[in-house]
C-alpha cells in the first residue's frame, strides 16, 4: 500500500469504530462504546502520523505519547482529554479494572466522555487531508 492508501485505511477503521461506539451506547453496553471511543482517537492520530511522520505509526495506545509521536500540536485541555481517553484503553481490556470501570460507565459519564471523544474526531478529521 502507499502512503495514501495507508492514511485512508486508518481514516475509515477509525469511522467504522465510531459508528460501533455509537451503537454500543446506544444500546447501554458503555464501557465498551468508550473503549471502541480509544480506538476512534487512535486511528485518526496513526492517519495523522502517516501524512506528517512516515507510513509506520508506531504501537503506542497512550494517545497523548502517540499525538508527541506524530508532531500534532494540542492544547492542554485537548491533552487531558486524550489523557483520559486513553484509560478507557486500559480500563476495558484488563479483568482487574474492568469491574470498577463498569461500575464508573453510567449513561451521563459515557455521554459526557463520547462528547469529548467526538469533539476530538471531529478537529482531528479537520486537520487530515481530504480523500
Amino acid at each position: 500500500m502507499d502512503k495514501h492508501e495507508i492514511l485512508q485505511y486508518w481514516i475509515e477503521s477509525s469511522d467504522t469504530d465510531f459508528s460501533a461506539m455509537e451503537h454500543l451506547f446506544e444500546k447501554a453496553d458503555y464501557a465498551w462504546a468508550l473503549f471502541v471511543g480509544h480506538l476512534v482517537l487512535e486511528k485518526l492520530i496513526k492517519a495523522w502520523y502517516v501524512h506528517n511522520v512516515g507510513i509506520n505509526p508506531p504501537f503506542i495506545h497512550d494517545l497523548v505519547r502517540l499525538a508527541e509521536k506524530a508532531d500534532l500540536a494540542l492544547s492542554e485541555g485537548q491533552k487531558d482529554i486524550l489523557d483520559t481517553v486513553s484509560t478507557f484503553n486500559l480500563r476495558a481490556c484488563y479483568d482487574d479494572y474492568k469491574r470498577e470501570f463498569h461500575r464508573k460507565c453510567t449513561r451521563d459519564f459515557t455521554k459526557k466522555w463520547m462528547d469529548e471523544i467526538r469533539g476530538m474526531r471531529t478537529w482531528l478529521r479537520e486537520k487530515l487531508p481530504k480523500p
